[in-house]
């Protein structure tokens, strides 16, 4: 029986995995779990474990952070091994999206001659200055299956010359997660616990470097959710690499108007955002969610890899701007709830489409 490694490092990549797993699992697939540590904080990444009803880790890393290169390199080093003392090895190594865990685990197997499935592969945002960008190349021209979420990432891949053979639209798993869970979220009424009307409040994280690095360009984007939280309660599920800047005194004011709680898991998070009002962000998967939630979106970035969002969903990307932000704020809120519609293929089987595609790549590799 062939066997299925799937790698995990970081908050989105649990949700994507999930589906998938549970989908090889009714077809009585051999699958092993590993964890490079890449989120090692238990309410970022250890919660999901159990909320999204996966296995623990047959592995644990525990790479830690660092800078990309060490990061990436500590994740390399320490897969290498266990591949190498594997026994059996996999016959596919499964990378989910664009983190650092991603690329280094998807270049270790390739070097080692053991396919890679890319799972949410052929998003570009054309941004060559995004980490997460470089890691979405590389994988997908090191991937042998690339499993992709909408029509704009086949195209993409076309465009770079991957064969249309090892391409398959399966949908978008996270948003299986999503619609899996989403009763069980509701029923908790984070709001509640927050002291917010249901509906009444805007939810809004940042964690990109380009956007919390820069003490100067942090404020000005704290200004402008300032601004925003004089129409209404704003929210901010403070990432622990967002925290370490807050601390900075020049910060502190713009960053009092901003109700600033923990990170939240899983189910609370999606139980604050599917009853916000607004959602102010500077993550790909949130532009998701939202869209499948119907909750508008506004972008704090120059450029998405995830366009599907903008042309069919929610999302509306503004940049880092701050009168643009505070202006597409106040548009938003006037305009009532979202009006976009849910992709195709975002219906809740990505997961069973995927873990077909899996099967039927193991099958012609073995035959």
């Amino acid at each position: 029986m062939a066997l299925v490694l799937h790698v995990v490092g970081a908050r989105p990549n649990f949700m994507k995995v999930a589906p998938l797993m549970a989908a090889l699992s009714r077809r009585g697939a051999a699958q092993r779990l590993v964890h490079t540590g890449q989120h090692f904080d238990e309410r970022m990444s250890g919660v999901f474990f159990a909320e999204l009803g996966l296995p623990r880790p047959d592995l644990d890393l525990g790479v830690g952070s660092g800078t990309h290169g060490e990061q990436t390199g500590r994740v390399m080093i320490a897969f290498e091994r266990a591949l190498l003392e594997a026994a059996p090895r996999p016959d596919l190594v499964v990378v989910p999206g664009d983190v650092n865990s991603t690329v280094a685990a998807a270049l270790v197997a390739a070097k080692l001659g053991i396919p890679v499935a890319h799972l949410e592969a052929g998003l570009r945002s054309f941004d060559r200055t995004m980490p997460e960008e470089l890691n979405r190349v590389v994988t997908d021209h090191l991937s042998d299956l690339l499993l992709t979420p909408s029509p704009d990432a086949d195209e993409n891949l076309a465009r770079e010359g991957i064969p249309a053979t090892r391409v398959a639209r399966v949908g978008n798993l996270m948003i299986d997660t999503l619609r899996a869970h989403l009763p069980r979220a509701r029923a908790l009424a984070a709001w509640r616990g927050l002291g917010l009307p249901e509906g009444g409040y805007a939810v809004v994280t940042l964690h990109r470097p380009s956007n919390v690095d820069d003490p100067a360009g942090l404020g000005r984007l704290l200004g402008a959710l300032a601004e925003v939280a004089r129409a209404l309660p704003v929210v901010f599920p403070v990432h622990p690499r967002t925290r370490a800047r807050l601390a900075d005194p020049a910060l502190a004011g713009a960053a009092a108007a901003l109700r600033l709680v923990e990170p939240l898991g899983y189910l609370e998070f999606l139980s604050l955002t599917s009853a916000a009002r607004l959602v102010l962000t500077d993550s790909g998967g949130l532009q998701e969610e939202s869209t499948a939630l119907g909750v508008p979106c506004l972008t704090l970035r120059e450029n998405t890899e995830r366009p599907i969002t903008v042309a069919e969903g929610t999302n509306h990307v503004v940049g880092t701007d701050p009168a643009r932000i505070a202006a597409e704020a106040r548009r938003a809120l006037d305009a009532g709830p979202g009006r976009g519609r849910t992709p195709a293929l975002w219906d809740g089987q990505a997961g069973e489409r995927a873990a077909d595609a899996v099967l039927a790549f193991l099958a012609g590799a073995r035959a």
